[in-house]
């Protein structure tokens, strides 16, 4: 029997420091700041021998995960700081539907080297349901001061 392979999502532990909160660091291999443009409907893509582990930091997105032949949907923001693990072979990819770049931090985990397809566009094997995205991101939207 093969193992499942899932994302995991984990809160970060943080220790305060007068008015500073310090986050615990991911042990990586690499780190990469990425920015997701603002209206970024992103392909889905698969690493074969890389974990990611994303963090927002600034702005947020929708993780689509493509897991048993169905999407899901992981809302991600700067107001909720959480760390998501993403393990080689699963497709995944990014929605922006706000009108601001999202940056986050990638703390890569190598398995291996680089393969050929890494990086390259899967063909989605069915549409995003972009109002169940839109309905994940209303939890991060805040209220208008009057």
């Amino acid at each position: 029997m093969g193992l499942v392979k899932q994302i995991e999502i984990r809160q970060l532990e943080s220790i305060k420091g007068g008015m500073a909160e310090f986050y615990t660091p991911q042990s990586s291999h690499e780190t990469m700041l990425v920015q997701v443009p603002a209206g970024t409907i992103d392909d889905l893509f698969v690493h074969h021998f890389q974990t990611d582990q994303l963090l927002v930091v600034r702005g947020s997105f929708v993780l689509v995960v493509l897991l048993n032949r169905s999407y899901q949907y992981i809302p991600l923001s700067e107001e909720q700081p959480v760390m998501v693990r993403i393990p080689p072979g699963i497709p995944h990819g990014a929605i922006n539907l706000s009108n601001k770049p999202c940056v986050l931090v990638n703390a890569v985990l190598r398995h291996g080297k680089a393969h050929e397809r890494d990086y390259q566009p899967l063909k989605r094997p069915f549409p995003y349901d972009l109002e169940e995205v839109k309905a994940r991101l209303v939890q991060f939207e805040r209220p208008a001061i009057v």
